[in-house]
C-alpha cells in the first residue's frame, strides 16, 4: 500500500434502497442457504438447474446486483460469490470496475487462494514479498506472537504512512493496475479505508488549473513520502525502498480503457521538473486538498469478510486511524499494471543508496 492527512468524516450513505439495505437483503441469501448455483445459459433459453426454463429477459436469481454509492465513485456488489463466478458474472464485475473504479463486496469471506484467483482475473499479480509464492500479504499491526506493534517499530511507521492519500506502487517502475483488500480482523471502531475519485477531481478543475498542469510530471518515491512523516528508511528496508530510481509520471493520466483523464498524484509524488521544491510541494498539496473532498470520496467501515477492489489508475486511497492498541488484520493483493501504459522512466532518487535503473519491480 504504502500516503497528507485530512480529518476523518462520516462515510457517504448509499442511495435509498441501495448499498446498506441491499446488503441486509442479501446477507440472508449467501451460498449454502438455498440460493441456486449459477444458471446454465443457452442462446435462446436460460435453463435453471432445478429444471424447466426461463424465457429471455427473465431475471437470473444469481445475477449480480450493482448499487452505486452516493459519491462520484464506488458501488456495492451483491448476489454473487467471487470464488465461483461464471463468465457472464465476471463480465458484469469487470464492467462495474471500469464504471465505478471502487467495488465493495460485503461478506465474501474469501480464502487467500480465492482472493489471489479473483485478483488474477484483472491481470498478473505484483509480488510484494520476497517469496514468489506469496501473492497475498497481510497488512496488520499484529506481530507473529499475537501482540500489537509499538509506535517506534518500522512496520508500524509504514502503516501510519498509509494514512496519507496515495496510489499503490506509483514509486515502482511499473505502477499497479488494481488492488484487492479484504478484512480479516477489524477494530471495534474506526479503521476505515477511504477512496477519492481522481476522474471527477480532474473534471472539476477550473480551466486555468488544467492548463497549468498540462504537460507537468512528478517523481514518485516511497523514501520521500515516508521521510515526510519522519520515517527515514535505508535501501532494502522493505518493498519500495529500492535502487531502481524515482519514476517520473504525468500529473494527468488518461485511463487506458475508459479514456477518461484523471489526476495522478498522492503522497509519493514530489519534485515536478521545472518548478522549485516549494512550488512543486504547494501545487501537489493543493491538488490533493481539492481532489479529496466530497462528493468525490467514500470511506468504508469494514466488517470481517468484506472485499474491496479499486482501480489505482484513477483513484487515491488512504487508511484511517483507529485505536492502535486493538488488532487490525487486512489481506492485500496487488495487480500489476500493463507495461504499455504503467511503466515509467526513472531518475536518480537522492534518498536511495544507489541508482540501478530497471524496468522490473523485482
Amino acid at each position: 500500500m504504502g500516503g497528507p492527512e485530512m480529518a476523518p468524516h462520516t462515510p457517504h450513505a448509499p442511495r435509498p434502497g441501495g448499498a446498506v439495505a441491499l446488503r441486509e437483503r442479501v446477507m440472508s441469501s449467501q451460498p449454502g442457504e438455498g440460493v441456486a448455483p449459477s444458471i446454465v445459459r443457452d442462446a435462446a433459453v436460460l435453463t435453471p438447474p432445478w429444471g424447466g426454463s426461463m424465457l429471455p429477459g427473465t431475471r437470473d436469481p444469481m445475477e449480480p446486483k450493482v448499487a452505486p454509492i452516493d459519491a462520484t465513485l464506488g458501488a456495492v456488489v451483491t448476489n454473487l460469490d467471487l470464488a465461483r463466478m461464471d463468465a457472464l458474472t465476471w463480465k458484469t464485475v469487470e464492467q462495474a470496475f471500469h464504471d465505478h473504479a471502487v467495488l465493495v463486496f460485503p461478506g465474501q469471506d474469501l480464502s487467500a487462494e480465492a482472493q489471489v484467483a479473483f485478483a488474477n482475473r484483472f491481470g498478473e499479480i505484483e509480488l510484494l514479498a520476497p517469496d514468489p509464492e506469496q501473492k497475498a500479504v497481510p497488512i496488520s499491526n499484529q506481530k507473529p506472537d499475537g501482540s500489537v506493534m509499538e509506535p517506534d517499530e518500522h512496520r508500524f511507521k509504514s502503516l501510519r504512512g498509509n494514512e496519507g492519500w496515495h496510489t499503490d506502487s506509483s514509486y515502482m517502475p511499473l505502477a499497479a493496475k488494481a488492488s484487492v483488500l479484504s478484512a480479516q480482523v477489524v477494530p471495534s471502531a474506526d479503521g476505515e479505508t477511504e477512496w477519492a475519485d481522481m476522474r471527477a477531481a480532474y473534471a472539476a478543475l477550473d480551466e486555468a488549473t488544467r492548463q497549468r498542469i498540462a504537460g507537468l510530471s512528478a517523481h514518485h518515491s516511497l523514501y520521500h513520502s515516508q521521510a515526510k512523516i519522519g520515517h527515514v528508511v535505508q535501501t532494502g528496508g522493505g518493498y519500495g525502498f529500492h535502487t531502481k530510481g524515482a519514476p517520473l509520471r504525468p500529473l494527468v493520466k488518461v485511463h487506458s480503457v475508459t479514456g477518461r483523464p484523471a489526476l495522478y498524484i498522492g503522497r509519493h509524488a514530489y519534485g515536478i521538473p521545472g518548478l522549485d521544491e516549494a512550488e512543486s510541494e504547494k501545487l501537489l498539496s493543493d491538488l490533493i486538498d481539492f481532489a479529496c473532498r466530497p462528493p468525490r470520496t467514500y470511506a468504508h467501515r469494514w466488517q470481517p469478510g468484506d472485499v474491496v477492489i479499486w482501480d489505482n489508475r484513477c483513484v487515491l486511497h488512504r487508511a484511517r486511524p483507529y485505536d492502535y492498541r486493538e488488532v487490525r488484520v487486512m489481506r492485500h493483493t496487488r495487480v500489476a499494471g500493463d507495461p504499455a501504459t504503467e511503466l515509467a522512466p526513472t531518475h536518480r532518487d537522492d534518498r536511495a543508496g544507489a541508482y540501478e535503473p530497471s524496468s522490473s519491480n523485482r
